[in-house]
């Protein structure tokens, strides 16, 4: 969906294709006498924006990488995004090249899948996709296997990490972020840098 500009003092812009429909940054103004369908089209355009802007935004981050190392951090602090939000969004986006991502899925889902071999994120997306997964019925599909693959249950080991109030803050956000539990994040997180090295 396109957001156009239109001329005035207030700097808000026309939705798509519904004339008087009107998106500022803080208020979205519909005009009474909307009919259901343009309505309905709204509602379509702004869930395409939703599931698109964590994907937009990875990709920026993945180019700015690039582009501008020394700028990088600058450049983000300046946008007053949550630096660990966008940076698991890069993850994601450099795990899942345009051409792999599944346009029926959002890119939780397949940060639920990034630290699995290609082909088992593949298989995982498709059947996702198929049955039409939430993404919460993706986590413990996958928790299932984990489960199934290591025999059953396994006696839990016992690792003490001290941590300080900036760090176990830090962590609880990017799990948060990543929409898993600190420890399964903190799991999923090792797991990944020990399968990079």
């Amino acid at each position: 969906m396109r957001v156009v500009r239109e001329s005035g003092p207030y700097g808000r812009g026309r939705l798509g294709m519904d004339t008087g429909v009107q998106a500022g940054a803080v208020e979205l103004r519909m005009p009474m006498g909307l009919t259901l369908e343009s309505w309905r089209r709204v509602g379509q355009h702004l869930k395409r924006i939703t599931e698109s802007s964590a994907w937009w935004l990875g990709d920026w981050l993945v180019y700015g990488e690039r582009a501008f190392p020394d700028r990088y951090r600058l450049v983000i602090e300046e946008t007053s995004l949550d630096y660990q939000t966008l940076r698991n969004y890069a993850w994601v986006a450099r795990k899942f090249p345009a051409s792999r991502r599944r346009d029926g899925l959002s890119l939780q889902h397949h940060a639920e899948t990034a630290s699995l071999p290609e082909q088992d994120q593949d298989c995982w997306l498709t059947r996702a996709e198929k049955e039409k997964w939430s993404v919460k019925r993706l986590r413990r599909e996958l928790r299932e296997r984990r489960r199934l693959r290591t025999g059953g249950e396994q006696r839990p080991e016992q690792v003490v990490i001290p941590l300080n109030t900036d760090r176990a803050e830090r962590w609880a956000q990017a799990a948060d972020a990543a929409g898993l539990p600190l420890v399964d994040w903190i799991a999923e997180t090792l797991d990944e840098a020990s399968t990079d090295s």
